[in-house]
């Protein structure tokens, strides 16, 4: 809607601003036609080779550190603890997150799982902290990861002395672009994400030949590399025991797989799909996942074994000249300085943009749970307003590590292996309730690895924890202050009545329309005739009015929206009752009145008797476990959703 005529400049300057802010919802959401959508509409998207190319930023982008991280981690044994990690990436992390394509198909992943196992506050505040790791994961991808490619640019031998000491502003500005990007409307990453990986992958199979090639034709190298073995570790089975010691340090080679199944609602399905069951999509996401996995295992392998063989030890060491970019510096030392930089600035490229599968996770993730629970304001649907909130909490992780890569990488291990954990729990719960005996006992075993490696991380780097429990304790405390706040909103998202409940409210709109607000006990004849007297009795209301009682049974007080349906019964042959589940007393009873108004014309009166206690405890009870003081409540709820005081409908307490 246009600014009126007659506003002045700055008010319409700010209705075009809050326009623009607010314009359409998630991104992410628009591949989540609604219930009722037809199968063409679950058919838009990409092929699932490109939609890999959107989360292979992330995923492939680790080969501009991990090799380094292997060596500082197990030395000369790098090669051999990489291939532990391939291994149980490929027998452990794939099959889970296989598993959970099929049972989570529209991105909101392993979390989505394991919150069907839960439920009442229990279950919410579960998924809370489940969503502060997954912050902890997505957030710290775009922070260590602008920080990376900061690092490469600052290290890149033509650039070091003019770029010195510049790496935490560069790392700002690098983030300050992403979320420009995502600010400006960005729904089709795709594209770049497929040039951006296409050229990173190319540049590195450009460095594995030629590092393999010097390997081939520098005998001394693997002679060197074997005795180094030797003297360190003495016999093959000392050394896969080290090399599974180590392997909870090289954690950060496992991120991408909730990335991977975040992305899911951009792949493209089949014709016949629909929301409930859209198999082409699930199927593309495994080929997604299987591809993208065996890619990282191959180069992973051999760019451990090359970087181990052909640096220094000391130059992986902080300060040195390969830490954190091994590949550049083979790249510079073997293939020249042109090719180095131009190594360099792909490096850069995809590790800045891996933040944009971060950041589409994050956009996808957060608005599918938190809204739903009332735990964050309206405009945290709409893309821009969080591209915002997520932009300023990464300049804010960015200068309190001071764009350090290795500080960070704790708290980026402990986020993605809190997840995968979590992930593995899922899977292993779902196949043991489907009686999947064979996958139960496979995927305990994964979990089991997973969990052993995530306290193992977590007592090598209990900093990480740190990070994210201050996460969690964020986003639980800002999830609570905003559903305090929006607890007198009207939640119903629509209200249903039966065709015995919308005969009693036409039929008594000819008179007036009386209910009663009555708590079920024992639902005999004396609670009836008892209550009916009371409230005549209270109000001074004459015998011959006509009343319908109205019985709310709460379910679980910690849902925030829901549908409202109202049966009608007919109790010992006389009393009207109309019986609703909500998950909160007052919003029934407001919704309820409401509707009734709008249906019939006529303003509605309802009536209540004082609750005994404490009005404070009273209101914890409410916003708690959605009872408590009924009558006010109920009265704030119908303040709020009608301002018109002459179209309200009346509360009577007596």
């Amino acid at each position: 809607m246009a600014a009126s005529a007659g506003s002045p400049p700055g008010d319409a300057a700010r209705h075009r601003l809050r326009v623009w802010m607010l314009e359409g919802l998630a991104d992410m959401a628009k591949n989540h036609p609604g219930p009722h959508a037809g199968p063409q509409s679950a058919h838009r998207g990409q092929r699932w080779w490109r939609v890999m190319c959107l989360t292979g930023v992330d995923y492939f982008s680790t080969l501009g550190y991990q090799p380094g991280i292997a060596a500082l981690a197990a030395g000369a044994l790098s090669p051999i603890a990489t291939l532990v990690l391939v291994l149980v990436t490929l027998a452990g992390a794939l099959p889970v997150y296989r598993r959970v394509a099929r049972e989570s198909p529209h991105g909101q992943g392993s979390i989505a799982m394991l919150e069907r196992l839960l439920s009442f506050w229990k279950g919410k505040l579960f998924v809370l902290t489940l969503l502060g790791f997954a912050a902890t994961d997505f957030l710290i991808t775009i922070t260590l990861s602008a920080a990376d490619a900061a690092t490469h640019l600052v290290e890149n031998p033509h650039l070091t002395s003019a770029l010195h000491n510049g790496q935490l502003v560069i790392t700002l500005i690098l983030v300050a672009l992403l979320g420009a990007v995502f600010l400006k409307g960005f729904l089709e990453a795709i594209g770049v994400a497929l040039v951006l990986v296409g050229l990173y992958l190319g540049l590195n199979a450009v460095v594995v030949v030629a590092g393999l090639w010097h390997v081939a034709t520098t005998a001394h190298v693997v002679a060197d590399w074997s005795q180094a073995l030797t003297a360190e570790h003495g016999s093959v089975p000392a050394m896969i025991g080290v090399a599974l010691l180590v392997f909870p340090k090289l954690a950060l080679g496992l991120s991408g797989f909730e990335t991977g199944v975040a992305v899911m609602p951009h792949i493209e399905g089949d014709p016949d799909d629909t929301e409930e069951r859209p198999t082409g999509r699930i199927r593309g996401a495994k080929k997604l996942l299987t591809t993208a996995a065996v890619i990282m295992s191959v180069f992973l392998i051999i760019t451990s074994f090359i970087t181990t063989l052909l640096i220094p030890a000391d130059a992986f060491k902080p300060g040195g000249p390969a830490n954190g970019r091994a590949l550049a510096y083979l790249a510079h030392e073997y293939l020249g300085s042109l090719f180095g930089t131009v190594y360099d600035i792909s490096t850069i490229a995809i590790l800045w943009f891996a933040g944009a599968s971060a950041m589409a996770g994050l956009l996808n993730l957060m608005p599918q749970y938190l809204p739903r629970y009332g735990m964050a304001p309206h405009w945290a649907r709409a893309v821009r307003p969080m591209v915002l909130v997520f932009t300023l909490i990464a300049f804010l992780v960015t200068w309190l590590f001071d764009a350090d890569v290795d500080a960070q990488g704790g708290a980026y291990a402990t986020g993605v292996l809190v997840l995968i954990s979590s992930a593995a729990i899922a899977v292993t719960i779902t196949a043991r309730r489907a009686r999947e005996h064979g996958w139960t006992i496979g995927f305990a075993v994964i979990a089991v690895v997973f969990l052993y490696t995530t306290v193992a991380n977590v007592i090598e780097r209990p900093d990480g924890v740190k990070i994210g429990a201050c996460f969690i304790a964020g986003i639980i405390l800002v999830s609570f202050l905003s559903r305090l706040a929006r607890a007198f909103e009207l939640r119903v998202t629509s209200v249903v009545l039966d065709e015995k409940a919308e005969r009693f409210i036409r039929d008594t709109a000819h008179r007036k329309i009386r209910f009663i607000a009555n708590e079920p006990d024992q639902r005999d004849l004396s609670e009836y005739r008892d209550k009916l007297q009371q409230i005549r009795t209270d109000n001074d209301l004459p015998v011959d009015e006509d009343f319908i009682f109205v019985e709310v049974t709460v379910g679980d007080p910690s849902e925030f929206e829901s549908e409202l349906r109202v049966r009608g019964e007919v109790l010992h042959g006389r009393f009207r009752v109309l019986v609703m589940d909500s998950s909160t007393v007052s919003n029934a009873l407001a919704a309820l009145l409401l509707h009734a108004r709008d249906l019939t014309g006529a303003r509605p009166h309802i009536y209540f008797e004082w609750t005994e206690g404490n009005p404070f405890a009273q209101f914890l009870r409410f916003f708690l476990f959605g009872q408590g003081e009924v009558a006010p409540v109920t009265r704030e709820v119908l303040r709020e959703a009608e301002p018109d005081r002459d179209r309200r409908p009346r509360v009577h307490v007596g």
